[in-house]
């Protein structure tokens, strides 16, 4: 119940790495009060939540301590000056048309699909304007999906915060997430174990003293 594995911790602010598979707020439902905010309130009572990751996401998680921090980095997040980037794996082969591996844009809107949720979906006339930025990732030489031609490692970058936005956006290019059980087909589910999206970098300033603070946390994947 209290297990959290902490990279950093001060009187404004914390710094956790989540594991795949527990959600990061209460969800409804006794069954659902076990998360990463509860964990970490009951080590510090005074931490807050300022944004989440997908219960089947892994990564990187900043939460405030206190309210005028939490104030802060959510201003933070709101005038983005947070930045964060993934690892994912996504299903067939993904090339980039860039020169020496440059960023590329993902720009489609996205809104909560209602009859379907928890779902997204990308709708021209109902969306709020989302961009996600990808390139290629390196591929660990001990990874499954290496040289196999059904897979490619890529690194993302959201630019906006939509809800499962990478999902979302990778799907509507033709290569969703492996493991995704909302978006991807019933052979990419099967091809991995979990949801191959790592939340591996978090850069923002310091709630307290502005200092740019800057955090990695290893792909499991």
């Amino acid at each position: 119940m209290s297990d959290l594995t902490v990279l950093h911790e001060d009187e404004s602010m914390i710094v956790l790495d989540k594991p795949a598979g527990l959600l990061a707020v209460p969800g409804k439902g006794p069954d659902k009060q076990d998360c990463l905010s509860a964990r970490a309130q009951a080590r510090w009572p005074d931490a807050l939540v300022v944004h989440r990751l997908d219960m089947a996401t892994s990564g990187l998680v900043v939460m405030a301590r206190g309210l005028a921090a939490q104030r802060t980095l959510s201003q933070a997040f709101e005038t983005r000056q947070v930045h964060k980037r993934y690892t994912a794996v996504v299903a067939g082969t993904l090339n980039n048309p860039q020169p020496d591996n440059a960023w590329n844009t993902i720009d489609l809107p996205i809104t909560i699909d209602w009859p379907n949720r928890p779902r997204s979906i990308v709708s021209n006339e109902l969306g709020k304007p989302s961009m996600t930025r990808w390139r290629l990732a390196p591929t660990p030489t001990q990874s499954p999906t290496v040289h196999t031609g059904i897979a490619t490692r890529v690194e993302l970058e959201p630019v906006t915060g939509r809800t499962h936005q990478l999902r979302v956006h990778l799907q509507a290019i033709g290569h969703a997430i492996l493991g995704d059980a909302l978006y991807a087909a019933p052979e990419q589910q099967a091809q991995a174990p979990r949801l191959l999206l790592h939340a591996h970098h978090l850069a923002l300033p310091h709630p307290q003293t502005g200092a740019a603070m800057q955090f990695e946390s290893p792909c499991p994947f």
